[in-house]
């Protein structure tokens, strides 16, 4: 197989259906990609019903190239990352691995335009984020949650207004800024440096105002984030946890008990906000997402240096903190359903707390003047309990 024929595949597959995020290859199915959340059969001609580990491993080594270091990779480790692209069409994250003794390919596709705040609707808060001169900011959620564009959105918003250095440590590039008011130096893993502990340790010496790290994937690169962020840089990075406290506890585990206390001073003092994401079935198609924002408080401080306790648990200080940015899955998803964008059952099968969305739900469908509840036809029983 040759290039044009891998770019002829790819475009079929990318024009195959709408909103398609992902492409993928996998032995005994067909070509499949993702749209609106859900895998579908791209037809081909000649059909391809079910896929070959020959054709996988042809695929993989197409996009591989000659490269040594990924060929390497994929040998020692069973599974590599790379960007490809297709000329003037689409950009791709992409990851080959090995299952069951084959190869399989995933291609997420990439935005080639910058998003901005406003225009992918963050919260607010999202622009006071942007403003922040030092410290370090966690964006957190499952792979594919958006993470990497609301922080590209961030970024964005730094470009316009801001004269700074930024330098970004990523895996791969996914978008590309432009130089605006601020100067970008954007680095991917493997081809510009080894490892993001190294190449965060390399760009304190860059004279960098902002550090975008694609992820703290180790006890190293958090001790040298958390040194950045000490010493007046703002590092903006990203973690696969699902909300603001499990965020808390995950950096902590990476240390000894030894080191316990002295990282929770130092995340106590540096940590500035930390912001979950979640994407969501949107009514009518398509996604819609959802946030937990945790923003540094002296309540959130005392909570990270003592740990969580009742009535102090960074739940909690979010509920209480709507005025300063800060809320919960539960609000938020309220918010979402209130609006229109989700359906009732989408909002409580993605709930923190059940009983916190079904309340708020209620509270909606009241001030609706809709039901709360299917009971009909109550009646006081008059004879109850008489002889």
């Amino acid at each position: 197989m040759r290039k044009p024929e891998m770019d002829h595949i790819l475009t079929t597959m990318l024009d195959s259906h709408q909103s398609v995020s992902d492409l993928n290859f996998t032995v005994g199915k067909p070509l499949q990609v993702e749209s609106y959340g859900e895998l579908v059969p791209v037809d081909m001609k000649p059909p391809l019903r079910q896929l070959t580990p020959f054709q996988t491993e042809m695929v993989a080594l197409n996009l591989i190239g000659n490269n040594r270091r990924l060929t390497e990779t994929l040998i020692r480790e069973g599974s590599c990352d790379l960007s490809y692209s297709l000329p003037g069409k689409a950009r791709f994250r992409v990851n080959v691995f090995s299952q069951s003794g084959h190869y399989s390919v995933v291609l997420r596709q990439l935005e080639t335009r910058v998003p901005t705040i406003q225009e992918i609707a963050l919260p607010r808060s999202f622009y006071d984020i942007a403003q922040e001169r030092n410290g370090i900011v966690f964006v957190t959620g499952a792979t594919g949650t958006g993470k990497t564009t609301s922080l590209a959105a961030m970024l964005e918003d730094i470009n316009k207004n801001k004269s700074v250095h930024v330098i970004t440590l990523e895996d791969p590039i996914e978008f590309v800024h432009s130089h605006k008011k601020a100067t970008f130096n954007q680095r991917e893993l493997g081809r510009d440096f080894d490892s993001f502990a190294h190449g965060l340790r390399a760009a304190l010496r860059q004279a960098p105002k902002v550090i975008l790290v694609g992820e703290m994937r180790d006890r190293e690169t958090v001790e040298i984030g958390l040194t950045a962020a000490e010493t007046g840089h703002l590092v903006l990075t990203t973690l696969h946890t699902v909300d603001a406290g499990q965020t808390i506890n995950r950096i902590l585990g990476m240390f000894s008990t030894e080191e316990e206390n002295q990282v929770r001073i130092r995340l106590a003092d540096t940590m500035r906000w930390i912001v979950c994401q979640r994407l969501l079935p949107k009514a009518g198609g398509g996604r819609v997402a959802a946030f937990e924002i945790l923003r540094t408080s002296l309540r959130v401080k005392d909570s990270i240096l003592n740990g969580e306790t009742e009535g102090k648990t960074f739940y909690e200080i979010m509920e209480a903190g709507n005025a300063f940015g800060m809320t919960t899955f539960d609000n938020n998803i309220v918010n979402l359903f209130e609006k229109g964008l989700i359906t009732e059952n989408t909002a409580l099968s993605y709930a923190s707390r059940r009983s916190v969305v079904g309340r708020g739900i209620d509270q909606v469908k009241s001030a609706r003047g809709e039901a709360t509840t299917d009971i009909e036809n109550l009646e006081i029983d008059m004879g109850y309990n008489r002889k």
